[in-house]
């Protein structure tokens, strides 16, 4: 059975292995740790009986937050875990007074879109070459509580 919970200190060597299998650009434990000391920001896992196997995350200001993270193990994606930890990041951001929310997608990436889309976020518009490693653009998508 899968449980989604607030991110912590004993998370991160796992979280950031994962980073790491799964961007070109990954986050060190480091910086996992200095965004999750910010009162605003809030960095999820999804876990079973096997451990963590997936994580998302947020920064918030004022009251726009921006998802900075979001990652599903790869042999177990397709299963709801990444759509279940977003409504639930979704929900903590509006809990927080957030108006609304942000996030960038590879443009390739059609099932993260889709979820997305399923959650009620709408594309507002593309930024170029965003992504290296390959070279991609990323769409720029928002929600609005």
């Amino acid at each position: 059975m899968n449980r989604i919970r607030r991110m912590n200190k004993e998370d991160l060597q796992r979280v950031v292995e994962m980073e790491k299998e799964t961007f070109s650009q990954p986050w060190t434990q480091e910086g996992f740790w200095n965004a999750m000391q910010l009162p605003k920001n809030c960095f999820l896992v999804i876990e079973d009986e096997e451990g963590v196997q997936g994580y998302c995350g947020y920064y918030q200001v004022l009251d726009e937050a921006e998802v900075m993270n979001v990652c599903v193990k790869k042999e177990k994606r397709g299963r709801g875990l990444g759509k279940a930890m977003m409504k639930q990041l979704l929900a903590y951001a509006k809990k927080g007074g957030a108006a609304s929310i942000v996030l960038e997608a590879r443009v390739s990436n059609e099932a993260a879109i889709h979820v997305y889309e399923t959650l009620g976020f709408v594309a507002l518009g593309v930024r170029k070459g965003f992504y290296e490693q390959p070279t991609e653009d990323a769409l720029i998508m928002q929600c609005i509580f």
